[in-house]
């Protein structure tokens, strides 16, 4: 077995780290060592020591513990546990446990599967899962379970559990090794104590017979030849937060350094074409129409051509969008009009604008007072189009950025004509002026 798996804890008092669940009267530890489980979440990065909790929780309990790993199971073994803990709870009057590790591998339907056992107590669920739980757990499923977040191992405490495993390894270590091992897991108990087993094989390699045997720097280093690029659960969504955030404001070298700190951890290369396309739309929208285009062809390239020669493209789009005028006007537009929406502001359909062209309509006065723009020279004519209760409101702005100025003056055919600044020029002199400046 691996260095990892023989030094796992059998007492919650062996364990490194998670002070803040498992420190005396902390909610977790009182909860095991009470026997009164709840179902709950584990959240955590790699290594930080969600299944050596899990299983505690089997060593504590009088209830039945099952293990089930969502990577391999299906709905079919899901039910085999279910109906097997009914059975257990009605011969024996026993409760079942079931750990689910990697939860967050489950789609949706597989976790509405354990919805009812889990809502009348058939089963206690302990899940574990390396991705943020609001994001890939069921919201029902989330909202009956307690959430304790699991933090990276610290580097004091990973000197402390590489410690154990040299012990366990009956070897020494200089303090630079086992700094240095502790520093380059990142947090991962596993890493390191694997990192450590290896670096031990090596230096006991080097050793004479019946002399010690010291871990080096130079070991510790070797072992950890090709470090691992860090990038967890949070790291995920914060590096995404900076991938956006440099675009919408416009800095090309963080947004490219963002993306490629992505793309060398394995992010899916389609992902971030979808966060590309989304952003053309809501951050430059109509100051640069043509970002969306490009964005869709950068996510067509990527399916296309494919990693690593995608990466090409993807820098392309993204200096182009970094670099691009900015507005959300036309995203804000659809923000209100959604809120409107929900609000159940806008009644029916006015009469004129309604469908003309089945039999009987006519009769209805559909389509009745209709004037169509084509008819008119400029291809357009003064006339209500949203319903009476919403007549006159404005939700397009636009802004004094880029290609949205023209649309605010009316020179979208780029004529150079002016109607006064501020103003949205539409045919016929219906301004739609909001009074900013755009900036």
């Amino acid at each position: 077995m691996p260095l990892a798996a023989r030094l796992r804890p059998h007492r919650l008092d062996q364990v490194v780290g998670q002070a803040h669940l498992l420190g005396p009267g902390c909610a977790f530890r009182t909860m095991v060592e009470a026997d009164r489980l709840t179902s709950i979440i584990l959240w955590g990065p790699p290594g930080c020591g969600k299944t050596t909790l899990a299983r505690l929780v089997a060593n504590h309990t009088s209830r039945h513990f099952e293990t089930l790993s969502a990577v391999s199971a299906s709905v079919k073994d899901v039910r085999a546990v279910i109906a097997g803990a009914r059975n257990r709870l009605g011969e024996r009057g026993v409760g079942t446990v079931l750990f689910l590790d990697e939860v967050h591998r489950f789609n949706r339907a597989q976790q509405d599967s354990l919805l009812p056992s889990v809502e009348e107590g058939l089963l206690v669920l302990i899940g574990a899962t390396t991705e943020n739980p609001f994001f890939e757990v069921n919201a029902p499923l989330l909202s009956r379970s307690n959430l304790f977040r699991l933090h990276p191992v610290s580097v004091d405490e990973m000197v402390e559990l590489l410690g154990r495993g040299l012990e366990y390894e009956k070897a020494e270590a200089t303090p630079e090794a086992v700094l240095h091992l502790a520093e380059r897991a990142a947090g991962d108990a596993r890493r390191g104590l694997t990192a450590l087993e290896l670096a031990v094989v090596l230096a006991r390699r080097e050793a004479t017979a019946g002399s010690r045997v010291v871990v080096e720097l130079g070991h510790a280093e070797a072992a950890l030849d090709s470090r691992a690029h860090r990038y967890g659960t949070d790291e995920h969504y914060d590096v995404v937060s900076a991938f956006i955030k440099s675009i919408r404001g416009s800095d090309p070298d963080a947004a490219l350094h963002w993306m490629m700190r992505m793309l060398e951890a394995g992010e899916d290369a389609r992902f971030v074409a979808r966060r590309l396309v989304i952003l053309a739309s809501e951050d430059i929208g109509m100051a640069d129409p043509q970002s969306l285009l490009i964005a869709d062809a950068a996510a067509r390239a990527v399916e296309f051509v494919g990693l690593p020669e995608c990466t090409h493209n993807l820098a392309q789009a993204v200096v182009h969008l970094a670099t691009a005028p900015k507005s959300n006007r036309a995203a804000r537009a659809m923000w209100d009009a959604r809120a409107d929406v929900r609000a159940g502001r806008g009644g029916e359909v006015p009469t004129h604008l309604r469908d003309a062209h089945y039999k009987g309509a006519s009769g209805l006065g559909h389509g009745e007072g209709y004037d169509y723009p084509h008819d008119h020279p400029d291809g357009w004519v003064d006339q209500q189009y949203l319903p009476d209760d919403l007549r006159g409101t404005v939700y397009y702005r636009p802004s004094t950025h880029g290609y949205e100025a023209r649309i605010r003056t009316g020179d979208r055919a780029g004529s150079g004509g002016e109607t006064g600044s501020g103003e949205y020029a539409r045919p016929g002199g219906d301004t739609g002026d909001d009074g900013e400046s755009g900036s």
